[in-house]
């Protein structure tokens, strides 16, 4: 199964598809270039605010080393496997790979976790944001790391070289028959998707019923400040983030959740394939809408890209950058 990082292969391989390899390594290719270029442009756009940065502001660069991360283990070993067909390096390499896979997978699902609970904390509990200071962004990134470093482990006693029954050698999974692989993928998308997406939905509802509350407070309540543009837009861009997130891996898990539990799920066909390899999209659409929202990223891409462009004043965001929205 291309980009099956959980589940092994339900059977041997058939003669393989020339058709369908070839699509798979150009979606691959296209995948990886775009998502390793705009989230390295966007991460050098962010570090030229270095100097100034809100806490916003690092949880986008870290998004995008999540999604950088995705692109280099993810994307890339798996293109490279698709075009040799079979894994040709030793079992140190094959345990490596299948690690940082899911390492990929949870990081880039628990930064935007993070960032979607420090927006709460922002909104909701802006007086203990507020005391808490720095700890209060740098501690959901350390634990958002930290766990996806730790919750991958089993990849590593899980797969190993294998050598199959034609003489073949590859890199597979051993699982206890017949409850095994349903058991671990189910576990690992509850993990990295089911429940964050339901810890996410929560702190949005919460979010936007504090907006609410402060709308109805009228531009006199809450100590004569509402929810300033950059707040409004900060929270607009983490909800986008979100949605994006949802459509695009949603498919992928469902998918293996089907190949483990039925055993007569298409794990060959094209839409199993494609759905699979579509999921990484998520690390191409995430910079594009940093640059949709934060008018200083988007200013940085444009300086990048043009060199000609002339500089804002040193210094200075835009007022209706979504980095500027703290914990108001």
């Amino acid at each position: 199964m291309p980009n099956a990082s959980l589940a092994p292969n339900a059977s041997l391989p058939d003669a393989r598809d020339p058709g369908l390899a070839a699509a798979e390594v150009t979606v691959l290719t296209v995948i990886f270039l775009v998502a390793t270029l705009s989230n390295g442009l966007v991460l050098r756009a962010l570090g030229r605010h270095r100097a100034h940065s809100a806490p916003m502001h690092r949880f986008m660069s870290h998004l995008c080393l999540a999604d950088l991360a995705v692109a280099l283990f993810q994307v890339l070993p798996q293109l490279l496997w698709d075009v040799t067909d079979r894994f040709l390096g030793p079992d140190p390499l094959c345990r490596a790979v299948k690690y940082l896979q899911v390492v990929a997978m949870f990081a880039s699902s628990y930064v935007i976790l993070a960032m979607t609970y420090d927006r709460h904390r922002a909104i909701c509990r802006p007086a203990v944001a507020f005391r808490q200071g720095r700890v209060s962004w740098k501690a959901p990134l350390v634990a958002a790391w930290g766990s996806a470093l730790l919750l991958s482990l089993p990849q590593l006693f899980i797969f190993s070289k294998v050598r199959l029954p034609e003489g073949a050698s590859d890199c597979w999974a051993t699982f206890a028959e017949p409850w095994g692989a349903r058991a671990y993928v189910s576990w690992v998308t509850l993990m990295v998707f089911a429940l964050p997406t339901l810890f996410i939905a929560a702190c949005q509802a919460l979010i936007f019923r504090e907006v609410a509350r402060n709308l109805g407070r009228g531009p006199q309540g809450a100590q004569g400040r509402g929810v300033s543009p950059a707040v409004a837009k900060t929270l607009r861009m983490t909800l986008v983030i979100v949605l994006v997130y949802v459509l695009c891996w949603a498919p992928y898990f469902c998918v293996q959740l089907w190949a483990v539990w039925d055993p007569q799920a298409p794990v060959e066909g094209p839409a199993f394939t494609l759905l699979m390899l579509l999921a990484s999209l998520n690390s191409c659409t995430n910079p594009w809408i940093y640059g949709a929202f934060s008018s200083s990223v988007s200013g940085e891409l444009s300086r990048l890209m043009c060199p000609w462009l002339p500089r804002p004043r040193a210094g200075s965001l835009p007022s209706n950058s979504p980095l500027t929205g703290t914990s108001a």
